[in-house]
């Protein structure tokens, strides 16, 4: 059966931040996030609640209520978030074909001569299982 759903909207360069935190460090306030961001990008406490909630509204991340505080979770593992980037980036730019971006990948030195075998080998397996 296929795996059908929809893929959540695109993270900023400000919700990858906080995405970025939240899975290396777990649940975390909104303030732990501001915190950890200030090196990089020193934000007013309101706009890391923006962030938050918008990443919420979006599907990323859930909250649950301690005292009055929110602890904000991550919902998918950064590699699904990936796995849906490409999703958009195939579907958007190749027309949905994974053997176009493939190609296009190859024919610009993205993915070097090792890589190709070794995915050549990767599928040949797969398909062996398959048959």
């Amino acid at each position: 059966m296929l795996n059908i759903r929809r893929q959540p909207k695109p993270l900023s360069d400000l919700e990858h931040l906080a995405m970025q935190f939240l899975w290396a460090h777990g649940p975390a306030s909104a303030e732990q996030v501001g915190q950890a961001l200030a090196p990089r990008r020193p934000l007013k406490d309101s706009t890391v609640r923006t962030i938050l909630r918008r990443l919420e509204a979006k599907g990323y991340l859930a909250h649950r209520l301690e005292g009055r505080t929110f602890i904000y979770t991550g919902l998918e593992a950064p590699q699904n978030v990936a796995a849906g980037a490409v999703r958009q980036i195939i579907d958007r730019f190749c027309g949905g074909s994974v053997e176009q971006l493939l190609v296009g990948m190859v024919n610009n030195d993205v993915i070097d001569e090792r890589e190709l075998q070794r995915l050549a080998q990767r599928i040949a397996r797969r398909k062996n299982r398959g048959e």
